[in-house]
C-alpha cells in the first residue's frame, strides 16, 4: 500500500516545502488548560507523501516539537489537506500558529455530496467513500489502541514504545485515508458540478468561522448575575401568584402535581393523556389558555425557568477565564440546508420574541474603545424567492422597494394596498413566510388562530395572485420527485428520498423540504459568500476589526471606534454586492455598545 519511513522533522519539513502539500492527520490528546478553547493538545502528526508513497509519524510528545513545524503550517503556498480542519486552527492557535493554505477538508467535501449524513468521522468515511474498515485494516482493538493519553500519565517504556508504534500506524494510515478520501471524492464533487461551491464557498468558510471562534464574544458575568437575580425575583413572584389561584403549595416543575392541580382539582378539559398521567407541555397549556388565568402564569412561569438554567446559569459555565469571552462553536456540516450552526452554547437560539428573552444579549458587548457594527439582510429568503420563481409581482414589489407584505395582503384581501390595516398585513407576512417554508392550511391556521377552512382560502388566494411562486413550487416538488434531489443557485444539493415514502406525512415533510432547501440554502450560500468577502477585505486592508458572530441573516463585527464607518461602508456594500439577483439585495447596518441594542 505504502511504507511507513523514519525521517527527521527537518527531513520531512524539506520534503512538504518542495511538494508544497500537506496531506496530514492530527492526534491529539486531552488537555485540561481552562484557558483553551478546545481541551486537547496536538501530541503527533500522521503525513502522507504521495509522490513517494510513503508516510511518516511525528510525536510531538517527545519535546513539544509543535514550534518547529509553524513555518510549514504558516505557509500559505504548502496546500493543507485533512479533515476537521476547523478545530485543528484553533488547536495550532492555541499554540501560537496560525493555520493558512486550507484547501481541502474530507469532512466539508462529504458534506456537499450528503449534507443529511451526520457520520462525519474518518472511520465512517472511510466506509462511504473507499468501502475501507480502518480497524480491520489496523488488525487492533480499538478501545485499547484509541485510548488517549493524558500528559500527565505515567507509562512504562515498553508501553510507550507499544503506544508509539501503535499510533505511528494508525495516524499515518489516517493521512493515506485522507489523501485517497481527497481523490475519490473531488471526482464526485466534479460530477455534480458542486466543485465551485466546494472550492469558492465551503472551503474559504472553514477558515472565517474558526476565526470568529477564536475571536469570540466579550460577555459581562456581572451584568448576567443581575439578570439572574432579577429572573429569581420575578420567579418568586409567580410562584406565589400561582399558589394563590391554586389555592394551595406545589411543586410547579413536576408534571404530576400540575397536571392533579389543573385536571382533578381545577377541573380543567384533559387535552391529552399520557401513560404516567396527564400532558402539561407547551402545546397542552396553550390550548387551555382560554380556560384559566391561571395557564397563562404557568407559561410565564416557565419561560422564566429556562431562562435562568439555559440562558444564565448555562451561558456562565462558557465564559473563558482568560478571555472572558464566549467561543461558540459555528458548524458548516450539521443542517441539510447549508445554513451555519452555532453550538455550546447556541448564540443562534438566544429568544428574540419576548422581551425578557431578549435582555440576554445585553450581556454580550465590545471591548472598550471598540463597538458592535452589526448588519442584517432585510428579507432575503423571499427575495431569492423573488429571484428562483420569478414571480411578477414580487420582482416588481422589490424593485420597487414596496412592503411586500403589504402588497401580498392587498392581493389576498383585495383592498387597497393604502387601506390595508395592520392585522391583515400581518396575517399576509404568515403567509409571504409559510410558503417559503411549505406550511399547511392547518399550520396557518394554528399560528393566526384561525380556522383551517380560512387558512386554506388565504392560501388559495395568495398562490392565485402570485402565479409565478405556485408555478416554481410545483415545478420544485415534481423535478424533486423525478431527480430525487433539489439545489441551491450554487449547486448545493439536497437529496429527498422522503418523497417516495408510502407515509403520507413522510411525503408532506419531503415536499416542504423540497420548497424550502432551495431558497433556505440560497440565502445560506450568499451569507457565506459575503462573510468570506468581508473577511478577505478586514484582512487585506490590516483592519483590527473581526468578524464576531453570524446569525442566519446576521453579520456582526467588533470594530475598534475609529474604523467604524469604513466597517459599516464595507459589510453593507459586500453583504449587498454577494450575488446580482433580479431584485437588489439590502442589509441594513446598525451599531452599538451591546448586542441588545443592535437593530
Amino acid at each position: 500500500m505504502y511504507k511507513v519511513e523514519n525521517k527527521s522533522i527537518e527531513e520531512i519539513k524539506d520534503i512538504l516545502k518542495e511538494q508544497k502539500e500537506m496531506i496530514f492527520y492530527i492526534n491529539t490528546s486531552s488537555d485540561e488548560n481552562q484557558e483553551n478553547i478546545i481541551k486537547e493538545k496536538i501530541v503527533g502528526i500522521g503525513i502522507f507523501n504521495k509522490k513517494y508513497n510513503e508516510a511518516y509519524y511525528i510525536n510531538l510528545l517527545k519535546n513539544d516539537q509543535i514550534q518547529t513545524l509553524k513555518e510549514i503550517f504558516e505557509n500559505e503556498k504548502i496546500s493543507k489537506i485533512g479533515i476537521d480542519l476547523s478545530k485543528t486552527y484553533i488547536l495550532l492557535k492555541q499554540e501560537g500558529i496560525h493555520l493558512k493554505g486550507i484547501k481541502f477538508d474530507s469532512n466539508i467535501a462529504a458534506y456537499i455530496l450528503n449534507p443529511t449524513n451526520n457520520k462525519l468521522k474518518i472511520e465512517n468515511l472511510s466506509e462511504q467513500y473507499l468501502d475501507i474498515d480502518i480497524n480491520e485494516v489496523l488488525g487492533e482493538d480499538t478501545n485499547k489502541n484509541n485510548k488517549q493519553i493524558n500528559l500527565f500519565d505515567k507509562i512504562n517504556n515498553q508501553e510507550q514504545q507499544e503506544n508509539s508504534k501503535s499510533e505511528e500506524k494508525r495516524y499515518t494510515f489516517y493521512s493515506y485515508i485522507i489523501y485517497k478520501l481527497q481523490e475519490t471524492t473531488i471526482k464526485k464533487l466534479e460530477e455534480i458540478k458542486a466543485i465551485e461551491l466546494f472550492e469558492n464557498i465551503d472551503m474559504p468558510t472553514v477558515t472565517v468561522l474558526a476565526d470568529m471562534q477564536w475571536n469570540g464574544m466579550y460577555a459581562d458575568e456581572e451584568e448576567l448575575n443581575n439578570f439572574g437575580n432579577q429572573l429569581k425575583e420575578q420567579l418568586e413572584i409567580k410562584t406565589k401568584k400561582i399558589y394563590e389561584m391554586a389555592g394551595e403549595e406545589f411543586n410547579i416543575n413536576s408534571t404530576k402535581q400540575l397536571g392533579e392541580i389543573l385536571f382533578e382539582k381545577m377541573k380543567l378539559p384533559v387535552v391529552k393523556k399520557t401513560k404516567s398521567g396527564y400532558s402539561t407541555d407547551v402545546d397542552v397549556l396553550e390550548k387551555l389558555k382560554s380556560e384559566d388565568p391561571i395557564v397563562t402564569e404557568i407559561l410565564d412561569y416557565r419561560q422564566l425557568m429556562k431562562l435562568n438554567s439555559t440562558y444564565v446559569e448555562g451561558l456562565k459555565q462558557y465564559i473563558n477565564p482568560k478571555t472572558k469571552r464566549i467561543h461558540s462553536f459555528f458548524h458548516q456540516t450539521i443542517t441539510a440546508t447549508g445554513r451555519i450552526s452555532s453550538t455550546e452554547p447556541n448564540l443562534q437560539n438566544i429568544p428574540t420574541r419576548f422581551e425578557l428573552g431578549k435582555q440576554v444579549r445585553k450581556i454580550f458587548k465590545p471591548e472598550k474603545g471598540k463597538i458592535y457594527i452589526d448588519a442584517d439582510y432585510s428579507q432575503i429568503e423571499l427575495r431569492v424567492l423573488a429571484h428562483m420563481s420569478e414571480d411578477t409581482h414580487m420582482v416588481q414589489a422589490f424593485k420597487e422597494n414596496q412592503d411586500i407584505h403589504k402588497q401580498a395582503a392587498s392581493k389576498v384581501f383585495k383592498t387597497p394596498i393604502e387601506e390595508v390595516t395592520k392585522e391583515q398585513r400581518s396575517n399576509a407576512k404568515a403567509v409571504n413566510f409559510g410558503i417559503v417554508y411549505g406550511i399547511s392550511d392547518f399550520g396557518l391556521g394554528e399560528q393566526l388562530g384561525i380556522s383551517r377552512k380560512k387558512a386554506k382560502q388565504y392560501i388559495e388566494e395568495y398562490l392565485a395572485e402570485y402565479e409565478g411562486i405556485k408555478n416554481f413550487m410545483d415545478n420544485i416538488t415534481e423535478t424533486a420527485k423525478e431527480t430525487g434531489f433539489v439545489e441551491t443557485l450554487f449547486n448545493r444539493r439536497r437529496y429527498i428520498p422522503e418523497l417516495k415514502s408510502n407515509n403520507y406525512m413522510v411525503r408532506q415533510f419531503g415536499a416542504r423540504a423540497a420548497m424550502n432547501t432551495p431558497i433556505q440554502g440560497t440565502a445560506a450560500d450568499i451569507m457565506k459568500i459575503a462573510m468570506i468577502n468581508v473577511y478577505k477585505q478586514l484582512t487585506n486592508k490590516g483592519l483590527k476589526a473581526k468578524i464576531v458572530l453570524q446569525v442566519h441573516d446576521e453579520m456582526m463585527i467588533e470594530a475598534p471606534i475609529e474604523e467604524a464607518e469604513q466597517i459599516k461602508e464595507i459589510i453593507k456594500n459586500e453583504m449587498e454586492n454577494a450575488i446580482n439577483l433580479k431584485v437588489p439585495l439590502i442589509a441594513d447596518v446598525s451599531e452599538a455598545y451591546n448586542w441588545y441594542e443592535c437593530k
